[in-house]
């Protein structure tokens, strides 16, 4: 098990991997072509950025943390390990960095087996870092940050994703929509979980939901948003949100009533 000081000089290490592909990711989108974009799927694009970005993270994270293995979006190392594995996102928001809008972040996590232990979000545009290791707080550009102090839905301003290639569950997520639109301040969509998870820690907005995400979308800023004070959990108010793909995050304070909301078309 990591001590405190050694995760703590993981964590600063991390903060300084995502700064230094950010600043990769900053220039390449100063003269990027869009011809250069790759189908993964249907509406799911990669880029040559995503790419260089992790195979930068996954060397630079080896020489950190050599025991460590990977869980990553672009598969250029997903070598798992018995006990410490970094989860990676390496372009969250790639639609928007395609077309030039300025919402996307680098994502790094760290987990002790199933245990989020560690999570940096380095939001590219703005330049802000976000961080927490468990137990420390949480944190944004050396500031520390706490979930909002909204009592409930009407008093909140929500974000989430839209479904952009599996159509199958768009019906449960307009009628969700319809409802938390007539019950808080209104809903974002903002085209990065990464920065939806780090804007509810940071007090932004109260809360934010999901479907159909994947485990490297969501680890760092889930332990971030915990770390800040809030509450993250699947849509069932279960754990099982980084593998599970449905993730609900929120300031603490409305999440029961968020949860009924979605159980109202989600169960």
């Amino acid at each position: 098990m990591l001590s405190n000081e050694q995760l703590n000089s993981l964590l600063e290490q991390t903060q300084q991997v995502a700064k230094k592909v950010g600043a990769f990711i900053r220039k390449e989108r100063q003269h990027f072509d869009v011809r250069k974009i790759e189908h993964k799927g249907f509406n799911d694009l990669v880029s040559y950025v995503d790419k260089e970005a992790e195979i930068q993270i996954v060397d630079r994270l080896s020489k950190v943390f050599p025991e460590a293995g990977f869980i990553t979006e672009e598969g250029t190392n997903s070598t798992k390990a018995e006990v410490y594995n970094w989860v990676i996102d390496p372009l969250d928001g790639t639609t928007n960095f395609v077309h030039g809008i300025p919402v996307f972040a680098v994502s790094i996590a760290l987990m002790e087996r199933e245990e989020l232990i560690l999570g940096v979000v380095y939001e590219v545009n703005r330049h802000e870092c976000f961080y927490a290791m468990k137990g420390g707080g949480a944190f944004c550009n050396d500031t520390k940050i706490t979930v909002s102090a909204a009592p409930d839905l009407s008093a909140s301003l929500i974000s989430t994703g839209f479904p952009y290639y599996n159509f199958e569950l768009i019906d449960r997520y307009l009628n969700s929509m319809k409802s938390l639109m007539q019950k808080t301040h209104g809903l974002r969509r903002m085209g990065s979980a990464a920065v939806d998870l780090c804007y509810v820690a940071s007090g932004r907005t109260e809360g934010f939901f999901e479907y159909n995400l994947n485990s490297y979308d969501v680890a760092a800023g889930a332990l971030i948003v915990r770390e800040a004070g809030g509450t993250v959990t699947d849509f069932e108010g279960g754990n099982d949100f980084v593998f599970g793909r449905r993730i609900v995050a929120s300031n603490g304070q409305i999440h029961g009533e968020f949860l009924a909301v979605l159980d109202e078309f989600w169960r």
